[in-house]
């Protein structure tokens, strides 16, 4: 077992991320064995759920002439636009139904406003509006976090990095970890992620 200090954060495993969903990332359900193993080893469990209301701002089908994968500026910064996704109450923002999802001592929904949008498991896109994760850490004594989940480059990397940020000891384990690779995206988010002082574990 880690110790009580250590907590496990998994990340949108959800059908729409895996493959035949509506966003998947390739080999998405391949790192679920490998998570449900891990949920045995910590006592301190959460999960992320993306959970975007119809029409969300960040789906491209909410900006008249505009491509999934393009990207725009908000107010907030780019946004990618991404293929409607984790819509709220349909079957893909479901967790994955081989993924143990009883173990989870919290679920953490994100990305349901509708005019920002939100990768990371601490704030949304703003860098500023709070979830709640990091008030329930420390709540529960956690200073160090391990990551699994999806994708690597997107809501993993902005979860680490805004976890360093917050002052916690940060593994991202890769093989239980899997990226969309957007135009060279996972090797910037490796490179920001060390930079950050993150663990890349394999």
């Amino acid at each position: 077992m880690h110790p009580p200090h250590d907590a496990l954060i998994v990340i949108d495993v959800q059908n729409d991320f895996c493959p035949g969903g509506a966003l998947a990332v390739p080999e998405g359900d391949v790192v679920i064995p490998q998570i449900n193993e891990l949920l045995e080893e910590f006592h301190v469990k959460v999960f992320t759920q993306d959970w975007h209301p119809a029409g969300h701002s960040s789906f491209a089908s909410s900006h008249q002439g505009h491509d999934p994968f393009s990207v725009i500026d908000m107010p907030y910064g780019a946004q990618v636009l991404w293929p409607d996704h984790c819509v709220q109450g349909t079957p893909g923002a479901d967790f994955h139904p081989a993924l143990n999802t009883d173990a989870a001592d919290l679920i953490v929904r994100k990305g349901f406003r509708a005019d920002i949008d939100s990768y990371s498991g601490f704030f949304e896109n703003d860098h500023t509006t709070p979830t709640g994760l990091d008030d329930y850490l420390r709540s529960r004594g956690v200073t160090s976090l391990t990551l699994v989940g999806l994708a690597t480059d997107f809501c993993v990397q902005y979860t680490a990095l805004d976890a360093a940020r917050l002052g916690y000891k940060v593994t991202v384990l890769q093989s239980a970890c899997r990226a969309i690779d957007l135009d060279g995206s996972l090797e910037d988010a490796r490179t920001a992620m060390l930079d950050a002082g993150v663990i890349l574990d394999l």
